[in-house]
């Protein structure tokens, strides 16, 4: 979040939850995991290779902050200069032979809410596991 305001409540936690299910729709970006704290979010994402990560993040942060701005428009005013995300970013990848159980965990792990989507299933669970 922009300037680690803490603005990630359980109502923008399932609208965040609803707007990446619909990006997963669109663009072949599949969420494995999303871990939310009061003032940043995790994401495990899973894509094609023809996407490059930078892409990914620019697709996740634009589409994101623009649909909570929408949604939620008393997060734009709480915001200086209305800005929803900072302007980085911290990825890594998790090749055939990396530890993606370990990085799930550690998202799974974030904050006091944990978010999980999967293909087959969307659920969410308050409190951490």
């Amino acid at each position: 979040m922009k300037y680690r305001t803490e603005l990630i409540t359980p109502e923008i936690t399932q609208s965040l939850k609803e707007i990446c299910v619909e990006i997963a729709k669109r663009y072949e970006i599949y969420f494995v995991e999303i871990g939310t704290d009061g003032d940043h979010v995790h994401f495990l994402i899973q894509s094609v290779p023809v996407f490059s990560s930078t892409r990914i993040a620019q697709t996740v942060k634009s589409i994101t902050a623009r649909e909570i701005f929408h949604r939620h428009p008393e997060v734009k005013e709480k915001l200086w200069r209305g800005q929803f995300w900072t302007s980085g970013y911290y990825m890594n990848t998790v090749g055939q032979y990396g530890n993606e159980r370990m990085i799930q965990t550690y998202v799974r792990k974030q904050g006091k809410t944990y978010t999980q989507i999967s293909r087959d299933q969307l659920t969410l669970f308050e409190g951490q596991e």
